[in-house]
């Protein structure tokens, strides 16, 4: 006999977001209705072929203390660390919902960020944590920037097999377990040209905003720089600027600053 027992299915409604190409599934779920300590349902999500796709998802959660709180999840299903373009996305999320006007005081799982977003809600400018511990690697600068990133000054970029060489890094004795993310910059004089393999999303991302901010931090140590900076980038998907002030010793009033922009917004259900 033929079973037409229908299952029960769950639908949320989803905005698509991308900043320089790095594009997420964000959802507003200050009703705690969306179920995300399910991590197929994540992948799901995030999956390119049999989803809606992205680089990653985030919620969007109430808070007693903050404007609201930030949930990232990386495209393998996983809680992820900061995301620096992520945390503009959501920020521009936030003003889409009425949330905030042009200003921000939000939670992630790094701490407290401030942000601020321009009036037609497109350009957002995101405080980043300070950074003190900068080590190397050979060569290569490894530091936190609310993620674990690895720095490495390279020639022909543009050519360069990143997903080859930063998955080699990536999993190699020394990072493996914890992971890190694997950043390879060209300096061309007036910008910055970065790319980045990102762990969690386990490939190249268009671009990576804690990447970008730790390759600006590195590139200043290399350079020798102190006193108030500022970093043009140009990454696959687009333009970014950070800023910064640097003492010798301490990254502080640190801000990633780039486009924010909704793609699309939709439902979808799950069984």
């Amino acid at each position: 006999m033929l079973n037409t027992q229908v299952l029960p299915q769950s639908t949320s409604h989803f905005y698509k977001y991308q900043g320089a190409g790095n594009d997420f599934v964000l959802i507003d779920n200050r009703t705690n209705h969306f179920e995300y300590k399910d991590n197929n349902r994540v992948l799901q999500l995030c999956n390119r072929r049999f989803g809606i796709g992205g680089d990653g998802l985030m919620l969007l959660q109430r808070h007693p203390d903050y404007d609201f709180e930030m949930l990232y999840f990386n495209a393998d299903g996983q809680l992820g660390s900061m995301c620096g373009n992520g945390g503009r996305c959501i920020v521009a999320f936030a003003k889409h919902l009425g949330i905030i006007d042009t200003e921000t005081n939000f939670l992630a799982v790094d701490g407290p960020h401030y942000a601020k977003i321009s009036a037609t809600g497109d350009w957002v400018d995101l405080q980043m944590i300070d950074v003190e511990m900068v080590s190397r690697d050979g060569n290569a600068y490894v530091l936190n920037t609310g993620s674990p990133h690895y720095v490495d000054q390279v020639t022909g970029l543009e050519t360069m097999d990143v997903f080859g060489q930063g998955s080699a890094i990536r999993n190699n004795e020394t990072y493996k377990q914890q992971g890190i993310n694997v950043n390879f910059v060209e300096d061309k004089g007036d910008h910055l040209f970065v790319r980045t393999f990102e762990r969690g999303v386990e490939d190249e991302t268009f671009a990576c905003g804690t990447g970008v901010t730790a390759v600006a931090l590195a590139m200043a140590i290399e350079k020798k720089q102190t006193g108030a900076l500022e970093t043009a980038v140009e990454v696959l998907g687009g333009k970014l600027r950070i800023t910064f002030d640097y003492d010798g010793s301490t990254f502080s009033r640190v801000f990633l600053c780039g486009p924010a922009k909704l793609v699309f917004e939709g439902d979808i259900e799950f069984s």
